[in-house]
């Protein structure tokens, strides 16, 4: 277990968590789920391996365009949809045009996906460490349907205060907005507030930027299955550092919980 930045976080008042890949393995579940669907509903004359090739192509062209096309209302809440039309995609790729396979593999992925979907190790260590001194909130992306999901199936609701999912809002993380909803919510602003994620881009940098305190929880596993580089998101160079660097949530006990005398 590892740490960078100060010993302790000063004036934390509430703590806000992102979801996938912070407290779950989500791209572990993706990478496994993706290969299970494809193992059980194989495309005539491909290998899995050349369809989790083709689908991560298609993956990155359709996530970059997905909110600025007609896609994305659609994906806010019925996250099965997009899947299917992102194999549907898929598939006329590399030549192939069948709705029904295409249906098939999106619903064994989905399955295959949450089956696996699992929490770190430490996340209800610390999540029941921390709610007994905190207001305790979640900030995710996605789908509706799916985030709801992924709560019930991790088994973890009752730890939050508050939850705030992009396809229950409208929009979601980087946007200002929704970290302004969240501290409305809790009655906290600023340094009072604590933001917990696995991103850069998408929980860092907001967090910083309005204000909040920030930990930035790093592994080694959170690489999609689209990525090029087979590595983690990394901070720019000229990117603000956060107020701590962990590879494990229990340095947020340490950080945050008055020591027992």
């Amino acid at each position: 277990m590892e740490m960078s930045g100060t010993a302790r976080l000063q004036g934390v008042k509430a703590v806000y968590f992102d979801l996938d890949d912070t407290l779950c393995g989500y791209w572990d579940a993706a990478k496994a789920g993706l290969r299970a669907a494809f193992d059980v509903q194989p495309v005539p004359g491909k290998t899995t391996d050349e369809m989790i090739e083709a689908w991560a192509k298609e993956f990155r062209r359709f996530a970059h365009e997905l909110k600025t096309s007609h896609w994305y209302e659609i994906y806010l809440t019925q996250g099965a949809i997009t899947r299917v039309q992102l194999i549907n995609e898929t598939l006329a790729a590399i030549g192939m045009q069948d709705p029904e396979l295409a249906w098939r593999i999106g619903d064994a992925y989905g399955v295959e996906r949450d089956k696996r979907l699992k929490l770190f190790p430490e996340s209800k260590e610390v999540l029941s460490a921390l709610h007994q001194h905190f207001p305790l909130g979640l900030i995710t992306n996605g789908p509706a349907d799916v985030q709801r999901q992924e709560i019930e199936t991790l088994g973890i609701g009752d730890y939050f205060d508050h939850v705030f999912i992009e396809g229950e809002m409208g929009i979601g993380k980087p946007h200002a907005s929704v970290m302004r909803r969240a501290e409305n919510a809790v009655g906290c602003k600023g340094k009072e507030i604590l933001f917990v994620g696995n991103s850069y881009a998408h929980d860092m940098l907001p967090a910083i930027e309005v204000g909040w305190q920030s930990a930035w929880v790093r592994r080694s596993s959170d690489v999609p299955p689209s990525s090029r580089t087979g590595k983690p998101e990394d901070k720019p160079e000229d990117g603000p550092s956060p107020d701590l660097e962990m590879n494990d949530l229990r340095v947020l006990i340490e950080a945050l919980v008055p020591a027992q005398v």
